[in-house]
């Protein structure tokens, strides 16, 4: 049988990708236009008011990351030309109708061109304002939904979700949308849409009648997005929307659009494309790595035995590009898992001996520039022996502190006011990331497994589209590759 090839398939292809400025839409960008020169065209969404903000936003929060110098190295003087004839930066934003595109010739050129759409656009943050996440992750899927069905020459919509959208459920979690579905549908009203849409609206309504503050709106939308999820069974608002977004694809995609769905765990530091460990901003994991090598951190509530279920972006990147390729013009609807929890998964307890292993070997260098000495992280496996742990070395002496504030008539006020907020803001922390970092379950990932089948036997360039989790030596990756490349694009900057 003769082979196929995916980049024959990407030639001449006109695509979309929402959320440009992301981490893995990022990724996305550079490696197609690196290994697939003869692309057509690139649409990058980008939240702007006209096309200038975007160009600017497209130069600077994007083709100027280092991520994309193998690219500049490789076309040299050429670059500048190469990228105006391959990419558009486009003012829009998902959270609107036509994705807030206003230029009605440019809307009709994109309709009869876009062959493939990569939806990427999310707001990740776990406790993020409700109307603001519903409007991107939740309703923004409707707003994409929409625009793809008015390409004329769509080949893929590929949504890019993430795996936890499972909430915390424990044990093997499979790929497809059932049990999310059923818990959607025991909402008291299926048709969220309308119900959550008008309770955010109701709730803006009574605050500005009230007349309060900005900082107030936003503190009581964040916590109206952490009480609608827990209410429905999700630990987080983005979760939660992101949840809703997917049933909505689910449920308003027609029978003839062709569409895939891709859940990722946590995404972390390139493995080697287009060289190792970039990475941009803070992964989950790396705010622990940050406050460790500082010698801020050395308590956690963590389960040292729970799996990190974790994956190189540039992994997932191939897997998508892959899913595109196998499933152009098919309605199939399937969700991939591109994870390692189940074939090659790393515990929490090899990530805290990696990270000692390598602090110890290459200590941070503060601003005295001296060494810090750090020692393995002691844990609390259960939020109640977290809890005793911070009443009785934080709770008590601050209402020690609270006392002797007021017997002394305020004089200790202001001290009082700082510990009281940065506990507060410990303990808000610590539950938005407990359910992960106690996090029980295993993500099946057959279909994903069955792509990496399909796409070794029958397409020529496998091996330049890696995406299998077993390949991964984890102390190499974590000491060589993923710690340094945090330190250098990250944390030194």
């Amino acid at each position: 049988m003769e082979l196929e090839s995916i980049l024959a398939y990407l030639r001449n292809k006109t695509i979309l990708i929402t959320g440009a400025t992301g981490f893995l839409a990022m990724v996305f960008v550079e490696k197609i236009l690196r290994v697939q020169p003869d692309v057509k065209r690139l649409y990058l969404l980008l939240r702007a008011t006209d096309a200038e903000s975007a160009a600017y936003r497209m130069k600077n929060e994007i083709l100027g990351k280092e991520l994309f110098k193998v690219l500049r190295e490789t076309r040299g003087e050429d670059f500048d030309s190469f990228i105006s004839q391959k990419v558009v930066a486009l003012p829009g934003d998902v959270s609107f109708e036509n994705l807030g595109v206003k230029d009605v010739i440019l809307m009709k050129n994109m309709c009869t061109e876009i062959q493939i759409i990569v939806s990427s656009a999310a707001n990740t943050k776990f406790d993020e304002r409700y109307d603001i996440s519903l409007s991107i992750n939740t309703f923004g899927v409707l707003h994409m939904l929409s625009f793809a069905n008015k390409c004329l020459k769509l080949e893929m919509l590929l949504h890019i979700s993430t795996a936890y959208v499972c909430g915390e459920k424990v044990g093997l979690i499979l790929e497809d949308s059932t049990s999310m579905n059923n818990r959607v549908k025991k909402m008291p009203r299926f048709d969220f849409e309308v119900v959550e849409k008008n309770l955010v609206n109701e709730k803006l309504n009574e605050l500005r009648t009230q007349d309060v503050s900005e900082e107030v709106i936003t503190n009581t939308m964040k916590d109206l997005g952490i009480e609608r999820a827990k209410l429905h069974g999700w630990p987080n608002t983005y979760v939660f929307t992101k949840a809703m977004g997917e049933a909505l694809l689910n449920h308003h995609s027609k029978n003839n659009l062709p569409f895939v769905i891709v859940r990722p765990p946590i995404v972390s530091s390139t493995y080697s494309e287009p060289f190792p460990g970039w990475v941009q901003g803070y992964r989950t994991i790396d705010s622990v790595i940050a406050g460790y090598c500082k010698g801020k951190l050395t308590r956690l509530l963590l389960d040292p035995m729970t799996i990190c279920d974790m994956i190189p972006v540039d992994m997932v990147v191939n897997s998508i590009i892959a899913a595109i390729v196998v499933n152009a013009n098919k309605s199939s609807g399937i969700i991939y898992h591109m994870g390692s929890s189940l074939r090659n998964p790393i515990k929490f307890y090899d990530i805290r001996s990696f990270a000692f292993k390598y602090f110890t070997k290459y200590p941070w260098i503060n601003k005295d520039e001296k060494p810090i000495v750090v020692r393995k992280i002691s844990t609390f496996k259960t939020l109640a022996t977290f809890h005793m742990y911070m009443k009785i070395r934080y709770s008590l002496p601050l209402k020690g502190l609270k006392l002797v504030n007021k017997v002394s008539g305020q004089s200790f006020q202001d001290v009082y006011a700082k510990y009281n907020r940065k506990l507060r803001l410990a303990m808000r922390m610590v539950e938005l990331y407990r359910p992960y970092l106690l996090f029980k379950g295993i993500f099946d990932d057959s279909n994903a497994e069955e792509l990496r089948k399909i796409t070794k036997e029958g397409y020529i360039e496998a091996k330049d589209f890696n995406f299998d989790p077993t390949c991964i030596d984890w102390e190499d990756y974590i000491m060589s590759t993923h710690i340094p490349g945090f330190l250098q694009h990250v944390l030194i900057k």
